[in-house]
């Protein structure tokens, strides 16, 4: 069984990688904007789908295509990636000192305006949804995490890996 990995995300075929899965990736590209009065779950759902149909195309089967979509959600608002550094520096005031959810639980320290300065002008926040990667120099930040850490860096490999044997793959590396 082959298993293409539907995503440009370096951080899902990193995490994929480290957990042994042998795949292919075939990005995808999509208009990521939330629709209005989409929830968090219907958002990453309809992503996740869109990003493996447009990856399913003409390809040669037995596979699987893996479509995945992080956000983050902080007062029932959709936190993106941020649209430039103001949106990022909005983005991680709103989420300091707070904990947010997605299915995991991130309890952020707070923060000073100057340590979201320094940290906005690291470039780091800028393709990451809601402004900030737990497993880069935001991990500074980051006091815990409630749930799946691979969740929270962009795809929750144990649940992954729990489907894929639900559906009887053997993808594997040797």
């Amino acid at each position: 069984m082959r298993l293409v990995l539907a995503s440009s995300s370096p951080r899902r075929a990193e995490l994929l990688s480290a957990a042994g899965f042998s795949f292919e990736i075939l990005p995808v590209n999509l208009d990521e904007g939330s629709r209005p009065g989409e929830t968090a779950e219907e958002y990453v759902a309809r992503l996740a789908e869109a990003k493996a149909a447009a990856a399913g195309g003409p390809t040669p089967f037995p596979e699987v295509v893996l479509g995945a979509d992080t956000t983050v959600v902080c007062d029932r608002r959709i936190l993106g990636k941020p649209a430039d550094a103001a949106d990022a520096a909005r983005m991680l005031r709103l989420l300091a000192g707070r904990a947010h959810v997605e299915r995991s639980r991130v309890r952020m320290s707070s923060m000073s305006d100057a340590e979201i300065a320094w940290y906005i002008a690291s470039g780091e926040p800028m393709d990451k949804a809601g402004g900030y990667a737990a497993q880069g120099r935001a991990s500074r930040f980051i006091e815990a995490i409630d749930g799946s850490y691979s969740n929270v860096v962009g795809l929750p490999v144990a649940r992954v890996y729990a489907l894929l044997k639900e559906l009887g793959c053997d993808i594997l590396k040797a």
